[in-house]
């Protein structure tokens, strides 16, 4: 048996997160990850398409995560399994494209329907700014206080705050945190988490039907080595730069 079938892959990743959240059998799922977030109850969900519209045949497209349409705002969800310097201008990049295309299709420019991004982010703590705290809201405000628009926010949410939880096995906590601790639980942690919730449960059984496709094994095996070269790459130039550097 070889490591890729031994592998488990969780919700921390993009495609079973896209795989899971995305499909209409299991909107409940998605609505209580998303009030967990916003503490908002939401309705009505609508799955947007993926393509980001850039406006420009010069610019390179992208695909978000996720972006939806619902009775309390457009979302757009992005998974960040590590947390790099290029992550947030990216996702800025993404989000005010939502914004801009959300508010150029409308007759008129208001600030009626609100623009959220949701960041699940892993690895963020690496300067101890996100010590003990599970998330941060962003605005675009100015020095006072003052928002220059009231409809656009960014959600950043440590998921490393939500990985201590599990470690240190207050029962409370996790239960209370259920629909964010789980998203990167194996197969056997998640048993430990589905006595008594339905969605958690459904969760589970989506999730372990994913990991035995071979389909998906395949995609994602393929992803892991594409991503295991570029961050070789990476490291390789960045290793040279700095032996540059030197000269």
């Amino acid at each position: 048996m070889t490591n890729n079938e031994n592998k488990f892959y969780t919700c921390k990743y993009d495609k079973p997160f896209k795989e899971i959240m995305l499909k209409k059998s299991n909107r409940d799922i998605l609505k209580a990850l998303l009030k967990s977030i916003l503490n908002v109850e939401i309705k009505d969900i609508e799955i947007n398409s993926p393509e980001a519209n850039v406006g420009n045949v010069s610019v390179r497209g992208k695909n978000f995560d996720c972006l939806l349409t619902t009775d309390k705002g457009k979302i757009e969800i992005e998974l960040n399994a590590e947390s790099v310097d290029y992550v947030h201008p990216r996702n800025m990049a993404y989000i005010c494209n939502v914004y801009a295309t959300h508010t150029l299709v409308g007759e008129e420019y208001d600030e009626d329907t609100d623009i959220i991004q949701i960041n699940l982010t892993y690895n963020l703590n690496k300067e101890n700014e996100y010590d003990n705290k599970n998330m941060r809201i962003y605005k675009m405000m100015d020095e006072e206080g003052k928002e220059f628009v009231k409809n656009l926010r960014v959600v950043e949410v440590n998921m490393d705050f939500y990985e201590k939880m599990w470690y240190s096995k207050d029962k409370k906590a996790i239960k209370e945190n259920k629909y964010l601790v789980m998203l990167n639980r194996d197969k056997e942690e998640l048993k430990e988490m589905t006595e008594d919730n339905i969605e958690v449960k459904k969760y589970m059984d989506e999730l372990n039907k994913l990991n035995k496709n071979p389909k998906f094994i395949e995609y994602m095996s393929k992803e892991e080595d594409e991503r295991k070269i570029f961050n070789s790459r990476m490291k390789a130039a960045k290793n040279e730069g700095l032996e540059q550097g030197k000269i």
